[in-house]
């Protein structure tokens, strides 16, 4: 039958027959293991109510399965010899659910679940086993690069096995369609996307769980460990802070690299991607900024807050979450009494922390690494008094680099930084609105405008 032409100066073009999805459901078996699955009892249950099943895999089942009539099978991983797997091939039906392995199918419950689908709700989840299932908030906050549960964000996700019920179409517009592991990828794409989950109270009985070996267990367990990993690799998550608080940390430590490289015009790739300072990277600099303030002050030397740090602890009494690297001034006089920066003097020096110690290469001032492989790191800037005006021997050509009156270190004070006591000018707010202007502190800005700038409302933390 021919198609009747597109209004003009549409871009859609008419839906061949052939690809227009067909009312139903497609099961999808994707969670499973190559060497403990149960995947033959699994496909026959829910093949026995007349539905399309199709079992998704990196590879094919290995050792080689007889599925039962009607099951069909897709390989994902991408071969040069074959066009690249797509789901809309072998998905032609309206919905699609995905359905844990070992699960039984039930009468009515693909119904029901499809029934729940409505123009709010994207999401129907049901659960696999006798328990119910739990719901737990999800907040994904790809700025910071972190995922939180619990607390406000609704229902976001679920504790438990369960099956997902989706729209095909909204399943093929994910990036990540059949990411393992699979529930936690689904949760965390609705959850960008806004979508309303709606979980039902009733489900799908579970078989019998088949007692694994302690190899079977153990292999288990790294291949859930290794996917989660891989998965927020791939989504550029580097924390999962958990309902009770605990953390999960998926970024860079003091055996790796930092997560990023170098930086070019005072900003780095993250900011121009949408992102903020990895918080593994916050961390690490909390950690360096800390042990190097009880280093100078346990050595005698005179320190303080500089420039971008001194701003973070006046606003947020942390670090400017932004920001890549920490702040010090020192006096040059004392710089003779901290054992590690006279040995740095003569090259890079290894704490007994693993912290590392470096005459910097752009001229006349410190560095203080995290680690020899994770470059995050202090710079302390020797200053010296002349005629009453704090000086130095190198400029960087930054804005804020500049002389001022000794009389903002006389005293020094206490000031709440990065979760610990730093010292910090006498009167911050003028040295600051002195080194960036006025209104400095009340007006968050990159740390270079010409290139990037915070845009107009956008909360400092």
């Amino acid at each position: 039958e021919a198609q009747p032409a597109p209004p003009p100066g549409s871009r859609c073009r008419p839906v061949p027959p052939h690809r227009r999805p067909v009312p139903g459901v497609t099961v999808l078996l994707r969670d499973f293991e190559d060497f403990a699955h149960d995947l033959l009892p699994t496909s026959r249950s829910f093949a026995s109510l007349n539905v399309p099943v199709l079992v998704a895999a990196d590879l094919p089942p290995y050792p080689p399965l007889r599925l039962p009539p009607g099951v069909r099978t897709l390989t994902l991983r991408r071969s040069p010899r074959l066009p690249p797997p797509k789901l809309e091939l072998h998905i032609r039906t309206r919905h699609v659910v995905l359905i844990p392995d070992g699960a039984r199918a039930s009468p009515g419950v693909l119904d029901r679940m499809m029934a729940a689908l409505d123009s709010d709700t994207r999401l129907v989840l049901a659960p696999v086993g006798p328990a119910p299932l739990r719901c737990v908030g999800l907040r994904v906050d790809l700025r910071r690069w972190t995922l939180r549960y619990g607390g406000e964000g609704g229902c976001g996700a679920v504790e438990g096995p369960a099956a997902l019920l989706l729209r095909s179409e909204d399943l093929f517009d994910l990036p990540f369609p059949t990411q393992r592991p699979l529930d936690a990828a689904i949760f965390i794409q609705a959850a960008l996307r806004g979508w309303r989950l709606r979980v039902l109270g009733d489900g799908f009985p579970s078989a019998p769980s088949v007692p694994l070996s302690a190899h079977e267990l153990w292999k288990a367990q790294s291949l859930r460990e290794s996917r989660r990993r891989k998965l927020m690799e791939e989504f550029g998550i580097k924390l999962e802070v958990l309902e009770d608080g605990r953390q999960r940390w998926y970024g860079c430590g003091k055996e790796t690299e930092r997560c990023f490289g170098t930086i070019r015009a005072r900003t780095p790739q993250y900011l121009l991607q949408g992102r903020w300072t990895p918080p593994c990277c916050l961390r690490a600099l909390r950690e360096t900024a800390k042990h190097v303030a009880e280093a100078l002050e346990s050595s005698g030397v005179r320190y303080w807050l500089e420039g971008g740090s001194l701003l973070g602890a006046v606003r947020l009494r942390d670090i400017i979450p932004w920001d890549y690297d920490v702040d010090f001034g020192i006096y040059r006089e004392d710089e003779a009494k901290c054992r590690w920066l006279r040995a740095a003097r003569n090259g890079p020096v290894e704490d007994e922390e693993g912290f590392v110690w470096e005459k910097a290469a752009e001229g006349d001032f410190f560095r203080v690494h995290y680690s020899r492989s994770n470059r995050l790191h202090v710079d302390l800037w020797p200053f010296y008094p002349r005629a009453g005006v704090m000086t130095k021997e190198t400029w960087l050509g930054h804005p804020q680099d500049v002389e001022f009156p000794e009389r903002f270190l006389l005293p020094t004070v206490p000031l709440p930084f990065a979760g610990f006591t730093a010292m910090g000018p006498n009167d911050a707010r003028s040295f600051l609105e002195l080194k960036f202007g006025p209104g400095a502190v009340e007006e968050p800005e990159y740390p270079n405008p010409a290139v990037l700038r915070l845009r107009a409302g956008e909360p400092p933390q």
